[in-house]
């Protein structure tokens, strides 16, 4: 059982040491390939395209990082919307404008969406 483990610990280290491998060797190819002819930005080598990938690591967070959280971003942001007074609603709207590109627009839809209509006439 303990050799089972280790192996497996080693499995897993040598296919995350090839997937770091793969990825800065194609950050590195894309770098050098696109930023000379577009920017004249110096070429990069290996290792500095494994730090380009740490850096955006600790900058953006997970790499992929999947709808996970922007789905409990907009969870939590639908359910105060929901609790706040019109008044508090059009406070917050005003507020927002021009912060956002496009926020009150989408919210002014959600805001359709959430309150019902008065039937038609």
């Amino acid at each position: 059982m303990k050799w089972y483990r280790i192996a497996r610990g080693l499995k897993f280290f040598l296919f995350a040491a090839l997937a770091v491998a793969v990825f800065s060797f194609a950050v590195m190819s894309l770098w050098n390939w696109l930023m000379p002819a577009i920017f004249g930005a110096n070429p990069i080598t290996f290792w500095q395209a494994v730090g380009l990938l740490l850096l955006s690591r600790i900058l953006f967070g997970r790499f992929g990082g999947g709808p996970g959280r922007r789905i409990d971003w907009r969870r939590r942001m639908m359910e105060r919307w929901n609790q706040m007074t019109p008044e508090e609603r059009e406070k917050f709207s005003k507020g927002m404008t021009g912060r956002c590109g496009g926020w009150e627009a989408q919210f002014k839809e959600f805001k359709e969406f959430r309150e019902p209509r008065a039937p038609a006439a």
